[in-house]
């Protein structure tokens, strides 16, 4: 039971730490992208973290398996490199305790992936696309901040302020468009406001800029027949914001409705999310005797080898979910027989030191049986 307590402590803490890392690299290049897309008004800059928050079980669903992958890696790793593991073997621990020992802690972690894959990551998933179909259907000055330029009506004007309050008044507003009821066609406009805000007399109406206190410059940029024009009050009518439709995928439906659906798509969902957990236990099988190295090797000698084939088992699951959706592949084999052919080279590579060992010691012992026939022949013939 100690090596068992010990073992786990281990396990649990080499994954915990190889989470960590990866979440943090996701989460970051992940809130990068978000952070350009709010610098330019694409996102109101407050839901950055909600979006975030609700991506995260999603992100953890697929580091989950490698880390664990990685955790044994590393901590058997260290057990042989130091000669802990020769240790417990004098001392008694089978390779079927070892086994035993390692799918324990891996049942946990399978159990938590799976809760992750069939029910929270689904979920954070479809918040997360509601509030960017939400910030796609705001208007074109919705979230509006001071000292930036936005484009109205679909790049035909421009408009800048140099403060925008919590309540959306702008003060020393400028805005530039051309003008395309001008006979030349290049007449350009100009306006410049003391005060602005953004009006909309109801949801289904377009809103309005109105200018406020300010002066309208319209001519043609080279000559000198500029029209200037002061006005108390000046309207510019916007864009319409488009209605986005409902991204309902099958990555954020709930796993019920897709347990109901007989549609290809859906039954592939279905097993990608089932085949998280099992994806965790069978790696940690493989894991087990990839992790076994020479003392002189180092730790890290199997890493690249194993790490390429975890990545071929999800390009391969990858692939196969893609086959089911074509219809390609029937959904009673789907993603089944990955995991089948995987779980033949788990048990494979578990049963090899022991095969190896029963042809030595049969060898051995028909060695031994021979010199015994050689030396009993030799006294006979003496």
């Amino acid at each position: 039971m100690l090596i068992f307590r010990y073992i786990t402590r281990d396990l649990l803490s080499s994954t915990l730490a190889v989470c960590t890392v990866l979440l943090m690299v996701i989460v970051s290049g992940r809130f990068v992208k978000y952070l350009a897309q709010a610098a330019a008004g694409e996102l109101d800059a407050g839901i950055l973290l909600a979006i975030i928050g609700y991506r995260l079980p999603g992100f953890l669903e697929l580091i989950l398996p490698l880390a664990f992958f990685l955790g044994v890696l590393l901590t058997y790793g260290r057990l042989y490199v130091q000669s802990e593991m020769t240790i417990m073997i004098a001392c008694g621990m089978s390779p079927r305790q070892l086994v035993i020992y390692t799918m324990i802690p891996s049942l946990f972690i399978a159990i938590l992936a799976g809760w992750l894959s069939l029910d929270v990551g689904p979920t954070g998933l479809r918040k997360a696309e509601a509030l960017l179909t939400a910030q796609k259907e705001r208007g074109e000055l919705d979230g509006m901040v001071g000292t930036h330029f936005y484009s109205l009506q679909g790049g035909k004007a421009v408009t800048y302020a140099e403060e925008v309050s919590k309540e959306g008044e702008m003060r020393d507003v400028f805005m530039a468009e051309n003008n395309p009821d001008a006979p030349e066609g290049q007449q350009l406009v100009l306006v410049v406001a003391e005060t602005g805000r953004q009006h909309r007399s109801s949801p289904d109406k377009p809103s309005y800029l109105v200018l406020e206190n300010g002066f309208r410059i319209q001519g043609v940029p080279g000559k000198a027949d500029y029209q200037v024009t002061h006005f108390e009050e000046y309207g510019q009518r916007l864009s319409k914001p488009k209605k986005q439709l409902s991204r309902h995928t099958s990555d954020t439906m709930p796993t019920g409705e897709l347990m109901a659906s007989d549609k290809m798509a859906h039954v592939a969902a279905l097993q990608w999310r089932l085949s998280v957990p099992i994806l965790v236990l069978i790696m940690t099988l493989i894991a087990i005797p990839l992790s076994k190295t020479n003392p002189r090797q180092g730790r890290f000698v199997k890493m690249l080898p194993a790490i390429l084939l975890y990545i071929v088992y999800l390009v391969m699951l990858n692939g196969a979910r893609g086959a089911v959706e074509d219809g390609t592949l029937p959904p009673l084999m789907g993603l089944w027989c990955v995991h089948g052919l995987f779980l033949l080279i788990a048990l494979v590579l578990l049963g090899r030191p022991l095969i190896i060992q029963q042809i030595k010691q049969r060898e051995y012992s028909e060695h031994r049986v021979s010199k015994m026939v050689i030396r009993l022949l030799g006294n006979n013939n003496g």
